[in-house]
């Protein structure tokens, strides 16, 4: 049976590769797009409602798997409404703070939503395998992140930089916010060893470039993670939702408990 599927943000340069992805899975049915208020003209597929308003538009698709790549306060409202009327939710929107996560696990609750700041198999496949590689290496290495995406990501480090340099912390027992080092700027000092530090490069049409890089005595290792296509994320989101729309609301699912 094929998963019924609404699209939030449907002409954005996400939106419009979910849809076409849809479009072209015998598993999936396009039947809901959303846009933002009066921008929903021009969202022509066959039996898709198009509408900008989710609360108007969850009735006339009862149980259908929302897919939301827009902005962190949409996203928390927009898992608010969902969770009004039961539709189960995919987020795949970064730069979310604890407070606003905190408020998807209390919708997810009342239906099942999936949160992942990167949907990429590749990515959460790393975040399995870095804390092994962190634990061999040892504390003699110092643990270094660049990330580097397009000219209009507007959050910055990236989700996806905050959740690995967030796995390596942890795999070293420590706490990221007390480690963590997002800019370096005049007389510094020396480099604690007690510190991640993650730097930001933002320029053209990059997808995504996340390189971790473990500094040790007379060697370095590096490890990089390259998006090719916004359809590497766009296909685990999809992925997601069919999975998503068998579970149970009570917990804010993840990657990890799909693998």
């Amino acid at each position: 049976m094929a998963t019924d599927i609404v699209i939030l943000g449907a002409k954005g340069r996400m939106g419009n590769t979910l849809v076409n992805l849809t479009l072209a899975d015998d598993e999936l049915n396009l039947v809901g797009a959303c846009e933002r208020k009066g921008n929903a003209a021009g969202i022509d597929h066959d039996g898709c409602t198009a509408s900008d308003c989710l609360d108007e538009l969850l009735p006339e698709v009862p149980g259908a798997v929302i897919i939301d790549f827009t902005a962190p306060e949409a996203s928390v409202e927009n898992a608010r409404v969902a969770a009004k009327h039961g539709n189960p939710v995919v987020i795949g929107t970064t730069g979310l703070n604890k407070e606003q996560v905190a408020e998807l696990e209390k919708s997810a609750k009342e239906t099942p939503i999936f949160f992942a700041p990167n949907m990429s198999v590749g990515v959460n496949v790393l975040l399995k395998v870095l804390p092994q590689l962190v634990q061999y290496l040892g504390e003699a290495y110092d643990m270094e992140m660049v990330e580097t995406h397009h000219k209009m990501k507007k959050d910055s480090p990236s989700g996806t930089a905050l959740k690995l340099a967030q796995c390596l912390a942890e795999a070293r027992g420590w706490e990221y916010d007390d480690v963590k080092k997002h800019c370096r700027d005049g007389i510094i000092g020396e480099r604690p060893q007690k510190e991640i530090g993650v730097q930001t490069l933002r320029g053209g049409d990059v997808v995504g470039d996340h390189t971790m890089y473990f500094f040790g005595p007379g060697e370095r290792i590096e490890v990089t993670h390259r998006a090719h296509s916004r359809e590497t994320f766009a296909s685990g989101a999809l992925r997601a939702a069919k999975w998503v729309a068998l579970q149970k609301p009570g917990k804010l699912y993840a990657m990890a408990d799909i693998f």
